[in-house]
Formats: structure tokens, C-alpha cells, sequence
């Protein structure tokens, strides 16, 4: 993959004014602020730390007339790709130039910019996806559920109820999917795949459907009413969960299985 420049970190072209630069370092530093990331383990914050350090450096870079017109002309020679980003400090940050970097080889193919930001993006979202449905499932470890691990096309997690000695469980099945938008579209296609794996056993189905970026709760509660209008009779509940807070739009008649895991994922034990 090509080296990234300054200002593919900040994902703007580099004809970008002084007011574009500022407006992309806040959109893209408050995706790694702490309070974004705390919920998801050790490994992903410090990720999301040296990322918060190279979008610092980029801006101290770019909004510096000087800083940036020799900036420019390294990229121009072919050696303006970012450098490794320093550990966070407590230090105020020093106003020396950056070290030169190495100049990117010759033979190595360039990669389009917006392919480039979209394997970014992608690779981000994988991360955090994972990191989520890990923190889901020792949540559920520890409420104790019962519930035994399946496969479910679609869902990132899925659980059935444990068969008991004298009668099934009254536990409903359990979804899990993550999606990097949480929108009415998101909604729609969890309700249409988890109503055909309830239909398949006749059971009740629960969805945890989680993102980070969610659409107003209005927006998300419309959707979800409409779906069960759509679908009369099927005994399917689903739950809009911001993941960067663990917070749930939680109806009325949640399962109490449902609620103890966003409490304990909320809680953060």
C-alpha cells in the first residue's frame, strides 16, 4: 500500500484551506478520543493514542504556512509519507520539525486515495467490530445465561438457549451484529434475517444491534415499529446499542436476559 501523506490521515486533498484542515482534525480526533474507545480493552486504546498522535502532528504540520510549504515539497521529492507516531506524553509538544522521512520505493504501487480511505475505514471498523462482540460475549459468561454458541448467517454473535433437565429455557435466542452506521437501513436488514432464523424454530428472538455511530432515536424507533407491523406475530425484539457508551434504546417488554447484559457491559465488569 502507498505511504500515507498528512493529508490522507486527515482524508482531504492537499489543496485544503486553513479552515478545512481544523474542520477534518476535530471529525477525525474525536473518533479516537478516549471516552470513544475506553469500553473496547488496552489494545485498541493504545491504537486509537498513536493514531490521536499522528492526526496531532498532521495539524501542527498543516496549519504552520512554513511547516506545511516544506511539507509539500517533500512530498513533491517523494518522501512525504507519514512517520511513525510518537508515544503520547504528558510533554507539551516541541516545535521542531519532524524528522525527514525515508523516501518510498520506486517500484511501489501507488494506491488510490479513495480505495486507500476505504481499506482505512474498513480495517478501523473490523477492529472495533471484534473488540465489541468479544466484550458481548464474556458479558454474557457472566450473567450466566445459558446459552450455548451457534452460527447464524449474518450475526456476529448468536446463542441458544441451553436445553434444562425438566423443559427448555424461557431465555429467548440471541443476536449480535455490529455495523459501522446504525441507521434505519441497518434496522430493516436485521429484522428481515433474525425473523427467518425465529420463524426456522418458532422461539423468541432478541437482537443486540450495535454501532458506534447511531441514528436519532426517533429515527431508529419508527424503523423498528414499522418492521413490526410488517412482520404481525413474530416474537422478535430488537435493541439499538451505541457501543462506544453502552447504552441501549431498551423497550418495555426487553427479556431480563437482555437487560443484564447491557447493564453488565455498562457497568463495565
Amino acid at each position: 500500500m502507498a505511504s500515507k501523506t498528512y493529508y490522507d490521515l486527515l482524508e482531504i486533498p492537499p489543496t485544503s484551506s486553513l479552515d478545512e484542515v481544523k474542520r477534518a482534525f476535530r471529525l477525525q480526533i474525536a473518533r479516537y478520543h478516549p471516552d470513544k474507545v475506553h469500553h473496547l480493552g488496552k489494545e485498541f486504546q493504545e491504537m486509537a493514542a498513536e493514531r490521536a498522535a499522528e492526526l496531532t502532528e498532521a495539524y501542527r504540520i498543516l496549519t504552520d504556512e512554513a511547516k506545511r510549504a516544506e511539507y509539500d515539497q517533500s512530498i513533491a521529492a517523494g518522501g512525504g509519507q507519514v512517520p511513525p507516531a510518537p508515544r503520547p506524553s504528558a510533554a507539551a509538544p516541541t516545535d521542531a520539525p519532524p524528522a525527514a522521512p525515508p523516501r518510498r520505493a520506486p517500484e511501489e504501487p501507488a494506491v488510490p486515495l479513495g480505495k486507500q480511505f476505504t481499506q482505512e475505514r474498513a480495517s478501523r471498523d473490523e477492529f472495533v467490530r471484534k473488540a465489541t462482540v468479544n466484550r458481548v460475549r464474556q458479558a454474557l459468561d457472566a450473567v450466566g445465561g445459558g446459552y450455548d454458541e451457534t452460527e447464524v448467517r449474518g450475526f456476529d454473535i448468536a446463542c441458544v438457549p441451553k436445553n434444562r433437565m425438566f423443559g427448555r429455557s424461557k431465555n429467548p435466542r440471541l443476536l449480535g451484529r455490529f455495523v459501522s452506521t446504525l441507521d434505519r437501513e441497518a434496522v430493516a436488514d436485521a429484522w428481515l434475517q433474525a425473523a427467518k432464523w425465529g420463524d426456522s424454530a418458532k422461539d423468541d428472538v432478541c437482537v443486540l444491534l450495535m454501532g458506534t455511530s447511531l441514528a436519532p432515536a426517533g429515527e431508529l424507533a419508527g424503523e423498528i415499529a414499522n418492521q413490526r407491523r410488517r412482520s404481525r406475530g413474530a416474537k422478535l425484539t430488537l435493541i439499538p446499542v451505541d457501543a462506544s457508551i453502552w447504552s441501549a434504546h431498551m423497550p418495555l417488554d426487553a427479556p431480563d436476559i437482555a437487560k443484564s447484559l447491557i447493564a453488565r457491559l455498562k457497568s463495565g465488569g
